[in-house]
Parts: C-alpha cells; structure tokens; sequence
C-alpha cells in the first residue's frame, strides 16, 4: 500500500515540495542567470529571422546545443561529484542521494513530456 503524505515523517522544505509539485517540471534546470541569457539570444535570433532565416535557424541550432551541453555539464558535475564521495570512502548522504534522483527524475518526466 501507498503512504499517504499524512503517514510520512515529513520536513518543511518536504511539505513545501508537495505543495509546489508542478514546480518540479518548470524550473530551470539550467539556473536563472543562464536561462536569461539564452532567452535573450533565442529572442534576438528570431528577431533576426525576417531578414536572415538561414542564419536564424543555424544560430537557434547552436543555441539548443549550448543549453543541451550546459545541460549535460550540469548533470555530468552531479554525478562526479557524488563518484568523488565514494572513491574517497565517504558515505554520501541518503539525503543527497534523494536530492540527485528528484533532479532526474524531474528532468526525465520534463524530457518525454516534450
């Protein structure tokens, strides 16, 4: 049987999650600082596209592989980061364990509902 919310021990930050859960697939998986600034250059080239199609579409194409590679950077550090922990002997905290899967676990569900 299912836990209910109700019969889990639960922390703030936890009841905050829940009560946001359609957050976990809207935020930026990529930080707000580099969100803007890809915004602002997928603006500026479909600005460009009346007088430059081909170019535009050629920039939106290195546009989407910068934030895909930023993307798998990001995940990339995660995980070597975590690996680190383990090749030192450390034990990595369930907690941190659980916040790594939830950021998979959001960006897959984000990933196939595309």
């Amino acid at each position: 049987m299912a836990q209910t919310i109700e019969s889990q021990q639960l922390t703030t930050a936890d009841l905050a999650n829940v009560a946001n859960r359609s957050e976990e697939h809207t935020g930026s998986l990529l930080g707000p600082d580099f969100s803007a600034e890809m915004r602002t250059r997928w603006e500026a080239i479909q600005t460009e596209f009346v007088d430059d199609p081909r170019t535009s579409v050629q920039q939106a194409d290195e546009l989407v592989a910068t934030a895909i590679k930023k993307l798998a950077e990001s995940f990339a550090a995660e995980r070597s980061k975590l690996e680190q922990e383990w090749s030192k002997g450390n034990n990595v905290s369930t907690e941190d364990l659980r916040q790594a899967l939830r950021r998979y676990r959001a960006f897959f569900n984000r990933l196939l509902a595309v």
